[in-house]
């Protein structure tokens, strides 16, 4: 058999049992222990999966000389102590998104990082084929010069929810934010990934709203961050991200992505279902013209395969991750930058 990366999982929520379930029939990758703080959840979940380690105590299973890698699906406000804990361990670590509550906290993980290899869950959209499409696509040059990048993407709010919506959703202190940290930072990933990290944000303007007050059902008694964002983020180059998400909006459902060069614009969405990549180039004498170059139909299902798959194989061939630490790092001061505008009403600079 094949080498396999010695994996433990930390945190058995609804993403840890994702992230279990997928690394648990990949041929790659042997999950040695689990830890969450209910012990019955533990032996319960360890007994489905055959895990012949479990553990209460997060810290213990990071000690645990048998363990290579630790995924951490636990809460922001708690993660960055335990990714410290385990570099100093020499575990190599993947973080879920938002890799953590501000910027401040991923410099301390880089700090420490060493040796280890580090990488978060934010790259999840791009191991969809159409995103490998899309990437290959940009490479080739053929949109020339990038002007702007349009992410929109909002869900109309629904019925109010038959049972008390998470606390941690909506809450600063337990999250780090509201919406721009639970979706936000999938919508830059999936914008620097697809260009291949070259944009070099370094200024952004925005506004953040809380759910309408007609619509407090949704979000839980004490919320206080955001459920929808806009923002408009200047890149070196003369590169504009004009970046949108939200979630209980009052309006019409939208999703789409736009890369719009000197040369012609791709139009794509980031989220699973039936989708269709477009091309509108230009030509001195037709004008505009499309052309559809992919359509096919993704499912949620590799979703959660896709990090942990792939941090598994960075480590086996001496590589890095979809999105690095550092990369990672880069999305948060992005959103660092969305939040402190939001609070000021200026535009606020960017941390390299």
């Amino acid at each position: 058999m094949s080498k396999q990366i010695k994996l433990g999982i930390v945190g058995l929520g609804v993403i840890g049992q994702k992230h279990l379930e997928a690394a648990s029939g990949m041929p790659h990758i042997a999950v040695e222990a689990v830890a969450d703080l209910n012990a019955a959840i533990v032996e319960r979940t360890a007994e489905r999966y055959a895990v012949p380690r479990r553990y209460t105590d997060a810290e213990a299973l990071i000690r645990d000389p048998g363990i290579e890698a630790v995924l951490l699906a636990v809460p922001t406000r708690g993660r960055t102590e335990l990714a410290l804990a385990a570099m100093a361990a020499g575990k190599h670590v993947l973080l879920e998104k938002p890799i953590g509550m501000n910027a401040g906290e991923v410099k301390r993980l880089l700090a420490a990082q060493g040796n280890v290899t580090a990488g978060c869950c934010s790259s999840r959209f791009r191991f969809y084929e159409s995103a490998d499409c899309i990437a290959r696509f940009v490479a080739t040059g053929q949109l020339g010069d990038l002007r702007v990048i349009r992410s929109r993407g909002v869900r109309a709010v629904g019925k109010a929810p038959s049972s008390p919506p998470p606390v941690w959703r909506l809450n600063r202190a337990l999250n780090g934010g509201g919406v721009m940290v639970n979706w936000g930072c999938y919508d830059l990933d999936y914008v620097f990934g697809l260009t291949g990290w070259t944009l070099k944000p370094l200024s952004a303007l925005a506004a953040v709203w809380l759910p309408a007050p007609h619509l407090s059902a949704h979000a839980a008694p004490d919320s206080d961050a955001e459920s929808h964002v806009a923002a408009s983020i200047v890149c070196a180059n003369n590169v504009l991200i004009q970046l949108e998400r939200g979630e209980f909006v009052a309006g019409p459902t939208e999703e789409v992505t736009e890369l719009i060069g000197t040369r012609g614009t791709l139009t794509f969405t980031m989220m699973p279902a039936e989708k269709k990549i477009v091309f509108t180039g230009s030509d001195p004498e037709r004008g505009a013209y499309s052309e559809v170059i992919w359509t096919g139909s993704e499912q949620t299902g590799n979703l959660h395969a896709g990090p942990v798959s792939d941090f598994a194989r960075a480590l086996l061939d001496g590589r890095e991750p979809a999105t690095s630490l550092k990369q990672a790092c880069l999305i948060q001061a992005v959103t660092d930058a969305i939040y402190d505008s939001a609070s000021t009403g200026r535009c606020a600079d960017i941390a390299e």
